[in-house]
């Protein structure tokens, strides 16, 4: 199954006329294209389905679902990290400033 997934967008850029974040799902991080939300900015949280964010969405609806998915036992399947179930919740607190390392 296939979800849409809230993340952290940890930085942007312009690449081939299009607009690309590093964003944050848990304790990995993903590039997305970020066109069909021109509003998103840095710290922002975005609901991605298949690399493209959808729309944004607070920092405590985004900490509800990944509750939720970790409820159901979802967040690691839907996250497809190849890691083990260690997937944290991403701290909503914190600032979404980062490096351009993935």
């Amino acid at each position: 199954m296939c979800l849409a997934v809230p993340g952290k967008i940890l930085e942007t850029k312009e690449e081939n006329g299009s607009r690309l974040g590093r964003v944050q799902f848990g304790g990995i991080t993903r590039q997305v294209q970020l066109d069909f939300v021109p509003e998103a900015v840095i710290g922002d949280y975005v609901i991605v389905h298949v690399g493209f964010a959808l729309s944004t969405v607070n920092a405590e609806e985004a900490e509800r679902t990944y509750q939720l998915l970790a409820e159901m036992g979802m967040l690691d399947e839907e996250l497809g990290s190849g890691q083990d179930s260690g997937v944290r919740i991403p701290d909503s607190g914190s600032s979404g400033s980062g490096s351009a390392e993935s």
